[in-house]
């Protein structure tokens, strides 16, 4: 018998029905999210992204590991009115209510100086990870408002991922971080626009983190060059992160122990935004 035994699971989302966006990945912050939250007694988690060839597998994972979670994989576009608007309307005619949507669609813009970007590069970056988040906010605060026997009053957490790209420069893409920026302002925003109503609108901000999203761009490339030691080095805590840091701050957001905060921005980044990056003997 082990010491963890005796120590009781957390139930941070009793009861809640929860939707995440960007869960493809078997590396990525959706999936981890997604973990968490099941974890944490959700009634039922909906995983969703456009590519669903890790999907099924994470259905079958989240079954296994947890029996009484309703597990649902939906495969449609974040940026597409009609898919955010049908997942909404099957967790509402299936439970009755919705507790926490988690918008963490993304992809990492072009990458091109923005003078060689074109227009449609642009507005497809802009798509995926800021329309994404407006159309949560749109359909899930409504929704978010419903009241039943079950949910007695208007209550609900909308969480979208932006990034330290989004709170300082060239953190990535012209593209990437004008979105990650705008979603900074879209929580801030529609966390007014709910006022009375008990809707808590708020982001994370992850840095350099382990991902689906960043293992081509990043990680792989390093592991290639013999320097992955060096990825994170930026940062006050010298590495980067692993989805499940993310996830858990996820968690904290959706769950009723963040009551209080609303229309903010988590930068889960270790230390990397507190300052100006630099490299010790090269400031002179």
């Amino acid at each position: 018998m082990h010491l963890s035994d005796h120590v009781p699971i957390p139930r941070r989302a009793i009861g809640k029905v929860v939707i995440i966006t960007g869960c493809n990945s078997p590396l990525g912050m959706g999936r981890a999210t997604a973990h968490q939250f099941a974890r944490n007694g959700a009634r039922a988690v909906y995983i969703c992204d456009y590519v669903d060839d890790h999907l099924h597998l994470h259905v079958d994972e989240l079954n296994e590991l947890y029996p009484n979670v309703d597990v649902h994989a939906r495969t449609f576009d974040a940026g597409d009115e009609a898919g955010v608007k049908a997942v909404v309307a099957h967790a509402m005619q299936t439970y009755g209510r919705l507790d926490v949507f988690f918008a963490n669609a993304a992809n990492s813009g072009t990458w091109k100086e923005v003078w060689e970007m074109e227009v449609d590069e642009f507005e497809r970056t802009i798509r995926t990870n800021l329309t994404s988040v407006f159309l949560a906010i749109k359909h899930a605060g409504p929704a978010m408002q419903v009241t039943s026997r079950d949910k007695p009053y208007s209550s609900g957490s909308i969480i979208a991922t932006s990034s330290t790209a989004g709170l300082r420069s060239n953190g990535g893409s012209t593209d990437y971080s004008a979105a990650k920026a705008g979603v900074v302002s879209l929580v801030q925003t529609a966390c007014y626009q709910y006022a009375g109503r008990n809707i808590r609108c708020n982001a994370i901000a992850p840095g350099m983190t382990h991902s689906g999203m960043t293992e081509p761009v990043f990680y792989g490339p390093a592991r290639e060059r013999g320097t992955l030691h060096k990825v994170g080095q930026l940062c006050p805590l010298r590495r980067g992160a692993v989805a499940d840091e993310i996830a858990r701050v996820a968690l904290f957001l959706g769950s009723d122990e963040a009551s209080y905060v609303n229309g903010q921005v988590w930068a889960v980044d270790g230390g990397l935004s507190s300052g100006l990056p630099y490299k010790l003997g090269s400031m002179a």
